[in-house]
């Protein structure tokens, strides 16, 4: 059966156009700024120069003008990621290369200057349920889980240069050695511990309103990574 069949309706679908990008680029710019709850659609339209019309062509509702919102600033900050892994010459700068993103994402022009994480912002105000909330779940999912590629490029080749310097350096090199069961519960148990340095740096960064927690976060997350 057809989506027409099994609906009655035919799939609506939606514009792509330059209208779009307006309405979205100023639904950012005002959610981050005032919050998702005190921004009104009326708000968004004028900023945008668009008939109200026009959003709710491109937009089902406010509800999925946040989750488009909240989506966009996920590609927003993976982008700034991908730039800074492509500078990234080894598995510890990679690791770094998420907190820099990070901080390069609260380092963009904000109109009243950074107030933290705009995923966790928006999250807060949603209610259980939200779309939207699922959104920035996945995002921090996908974040956490990029430490822990990182983190385990890193152990391994570790443990491979153990395996072959072992014989010659002796036993402490070869003691040094994990196997894949203890491997993965150390990448694991490292990724978490850095994923929670990361939020709590963005939080405290976000009401202090300056990058000094990210950069502290950072040599932190660096000095941890050294100590694996």
């Amino acid at each position: 059966m057809t989506e027409a069949g099994a609906t009655g309706k035919r799939p609506v679908k939606r514009r792509q156009g330059p209208a779009r990008g307006r309405i979205l680029d100023a639904a950012a710019r005002r959610f981050y700024a005032d919050g998702v709850a005190a921004t009104g659609i009326d708000t968004i339209t004028a900023e945008a120069g668009v008939a109200k019309m026009s959003l709710y062509n491109n937009f089902d509702s406010k509800a999925d003008l946040v989750t488009a919102y909240l989506g966009a600033r996920h590609e927003e900050w993976l982008g700034l990621y991908r730039r800074r892994l492509a500078d990234a010459g080894t598995p510890r700068d990679a690791v770094l290369a998420v907190f820099d993103a990070y901080a390069d994402h609260a380092g963009l022009a904000y109109e009243h200057g950074f107030r933290g994480c705009g995923l966790l912002n928006a999250a807060a105000e949603l209610p259980t349920g939200h779309e939207g909330r699922a959104v920035v779940r996945r995002h921090k999912e996908e974040v956490e889980g990029l430490l822990v590629t990182h983190l385990r490029e890193l152990l391994s080749d570790r443990d491979g240069k153990a395996r072959d310097d072992g014989p010659r350096a002796g036993k402490v090199l070869a003691e040094q050695v994990l196997d894949g069961e203890a491997l993965d519960e150390k990448v694991r148990d490292a990724a978490e511990h850095l994923a929670f340095l990361l939020e709590g740096a963005i939080v405290r960064a976000g009401l202090e309103g300056d990058g000094t927690r990210m950069r502290r976060a950072r040599a932190m997350a660096a000095s941890l990574v050294d100590g694996l």
